[in-house]
């Protein structure tokens, strides 16, 4: 189940809204921006913490660590490892077969190297952030100000050929607002 990162009740005390006239509005901007912000920093922040909401990630071998896609990780609650392509999985033994390296599972055997194996090693563990990073927060209600106050464009009154008429024109912005870029940037997961 995927979490969103702001409570309507936060945003509304952060914008100054004390009226439910936007509610909905609100309420349609939250898990999409939520959403945004997981999709471009490549990691949920918090969806994957609680127990019975752990992360599990397959991996094929052939490395010389697994680096896992959520960060920062909490715990690790097993490494396995199979010989029928993900049919079944055995268990390695945390200290003996394996050990995490903060985003990494790295082997503990003679070769210091994952055998290439297709879904060959699963990592169940939970990671990310009791509560969201303040920053990331401030951030996630600007770019939901950002949404609510402009439609993705940037408006540009000129009068054609200096006749009576205003054209409106639309160039279309791609880039997020600087504010907001550099603190998302900061949480950019780097798994590759």
């Amino acid at each position: 189940m995927a979490l969103n990162l702001v409570t309507k009740s936060e945003y509304k005390t952060y914008a100054g809204i004390k009226s439910t006239n936007y509610d909905t509005e609100i309420d349609s901007l939250i898990p999409r921006v939520s959403e945004f912000v997981k999709n471009y920093c490549r990691r949920t922040f918090v969806d994957h913490m609680d127990p019975g909401s752990e992360k599990a990630e397959v991996f094929n071998g052939d490395v010389d660590k697994l680096i896992l896609s959520e960060t920062p990780v909490a715990s690790v609650a097993s490494v396995e490892t199979s010989t029928d392509y993900g049919q079944t999985y055995t268990a390695l033994v945390k200290y003996t077969d394996w050990v995490n390296d903060g985003q990494y599972i790295m082997p503990l055997n003679s070769k210091s190297f994952f055998d290439k194996r297709i879904r060959g090693y699963k990592v169940t563990y939970l990671a990310g952030y009791d509560d969201v990073p303040q920053d990331v927060a401030l951030a996630i209600m600007d770019l939901i100000t950002y949404y609510r106050k402009n439609d993705g464009a940037v408006h540009n009154q000129k009068s054609p050929g200096g006749g009576g008429s205003v054209q409106l024109e639309y160039i279309m912005n791609t880039n997020l607002p600087a504010h907001i870029k550099r603190v998302l940037d900061l949480y950019v997961s780097d798994y590759t």
